[in-house]
């Protein structure tokens, strides 16, 4: 008799340490919050995009300063946003202290439909 109640006494479960998570409900919140905060810095490449074309090599070897290429897009169309070359946002090409930059028109999902 003795035996059983020393395995019912080592299968109970301990209690958490204290400082654990279990203590305080806004702790997981808080680790998520410092997981976001830790990929703040990581540097992501965004380019905007005019537009796109073919051109046979013979063309692009006769390139020279002052050259027009043309492309595909319109120029009323809006600007593609690309961020690690995947389309995130279209916008417009605006000048801010004589720096070309773009206000974003539209957010783009993942599956390629507009979001606002």
């Amino acid at each position: 008799m003795a035996e059983a109640q020393t395995q019912e006494t080592s299968t109970k479960p301990s209690p958490p340490p204290s400082g654990s998570e279990t203590d305080s409900p806004s702790s997981g919140e808080e680790s998520k919050e410092t997981a976001i905060e830790f990929i703040n810095d990581v540097a992501l490449e965004i380019a905007v995009e005019l537009g796109r074309t073919d051109l046979p090599i013979q063309k692009l070897l006769s390139l020279k300063r002052g050259s027009v290429i043309e492309i595909d897009k319109l120029s009323e169309e809006p600007l593609d946003v690309r961020v690690n070359g995947k389309l995130v946002a279209r916008g417009e090409a605006v000048i801010v202290n004589e720096m070309f930059g773009i206000r974003v028109t539209q957010i783009v999902a993942p599956e390629g439909e507009e979001v606002f």
